[in-house]
């Protein structure tokens, strides 16, 4: 009995010695405070490749990986009927162009007779103005004045016609040809919305869509993205996203890069919260880039918002309720602190380097 109850002091004076054990004093070293975020490596320019039309998807030449250019035809949709109209429109417009030559024999008709029709008016004109004149000199009758004038009016209104159907006839078969003409390219337009092209040089991350599938215009045939330019993608709680700005340094662990630490900065923030994660999405660009990087690698960034060197710090365990520590000679000190990590806090007044603290009891 006497030594179950020696056992039990030497164990709780142990206990307490390991309690006494638990103090620290306040160190200086740099500390700086940062915002955590969730990493993806995602290709820089990266959109979807959609089609104008929908249909039924013809040919696909490119497969995942292939390396493309701008205006590269990525697939054709099936355009049987549209070649058909282009074919109707090709020989409306050829119609039209054959028309134009042989209706040119009817123009040159209709500037003969203009021409004819000009002398004859000439030789009305002097006949009138003669028998005019001798009328006016009371030689001649009035009858004859007055048929040289009819016809003299008459020879006018038939040139006047002559130019008007000249124009009319000319007017029409322009018409007829610029029609066609139009037709013809308004189909060829519509055929090229059946070819669906990259819209950059760039690499293909993602195929959606085999031949002889249907294809909408909602449904994207493939994903585009640069060959070798990434970008970091972070996710940053909406808590934390008033902390961020652009240019703010940030310093990236991937895990296909275990032990590594990349520098990066901040060059985009997605003003919208994407209310299903209740995150921000925020882009960042590599200083000094891994030497390969692949789309959708992982990792973590922490976004640094202020660095001071030199500062005095405390563990942050030492800290309760954000201001308060417990020193070993005089109790519970209240204290203004500054940057803050997940391991250290900044002590700007309150206590020194000689303070010792204790660590407080977990609750």
């Amino acid at each position: 009995m006497r030594q179950f109850l020696l056992f039990i002091v030497v164990s709780l004076f142990l206990i307490s010695c390991e309690v006494e054990m638990e103090t620290t004093k306040p160190s200086i070293q740099a500390i700086s405070e940062s915002v955590y975020a969730s990493v993806t490596i995602v290709p820089q320019d990266v959109y979807n490749a959609y089609s104008v039309i929908p249909g039924l998807l013809d040919r696909v030449y490119v497969k995942e990986g292939d390396l493309v250019k701008k205006g590269q035809a990525l697939a054709q949709i099936s355009t049987s009927n549209q070649r058909i109209s282009r074919e109707s429109a090709k020989l409306n417009m050829d119609f039209a162009k054959n028309n134009n030559r042989d209706q040119a024999a009817i123009l040159s008709g209709i500037t003969d007779e203009i021409r004819s029709v000009k002398d004859q008016l000439k030789l009305d004109s002097l006949n009138y103005y003669r028998q005019k004149s001798l009328w006016e000199n009371n030689v001649g009758s009035k009858n004859e004045l007055e048929n040289k004038a009819l016809k003299y009016e008459l020879i006018q209104t038939n040139l006047e016609g002559l130019k008007k159907k000249y124009e009319r006839t000319k007017l029409e078969l322009d018409n007829k040809y610029r029609q066609s003409k139009f037709t013809l390219q308004q189909v060829e337009s519509s055929l090229k919305d059946y070819t669906i092209k990259a819209k950059m040089d760039g690499r293909i991350y993602a195929l959606r869509k085999e031949e002889k599938e249907l294809i909408s215009t909602q449904e994207s045939l493939a994903q585009i993205g640069r060959a070798n330019d990434f970008i970091i993608e972070m996710l940053i709680d909406e808590v934390d996203i008033v902390k961020v700005g652009l240019g703010q340094l940030i310093y990236i662990t991937l895990d296909a890069y275990k032990g590594q630490v990349f520098e990066a900065e901040i060059i985009k923030i997605f003003p919208l919260k994407d209310s299903r994660s209740q995150t921000f999405k925020v882009e960042g660009q590599f200083i000094e880039p891994p030497v390969k990087l692949f789309a959708g690698l992982s990792g973590e960034a922490n976004i640094v918002l202020e660095e001071k060197e030199n500062a005095i710090t405390i563990p942050l365990s030492y800290l309760k309720e954000g201001e308060i520590v417990q020193t070993k000679e005089g109790g519970e000190v209240k204290v203004k602190t500054g940057l803050q990590n997940i391991n250290y806090v900044e002590i700007v007044s309150g206590i020194d380097t000689s303070t010792i603290l204790m660590k407080p009891e977990v609750q």
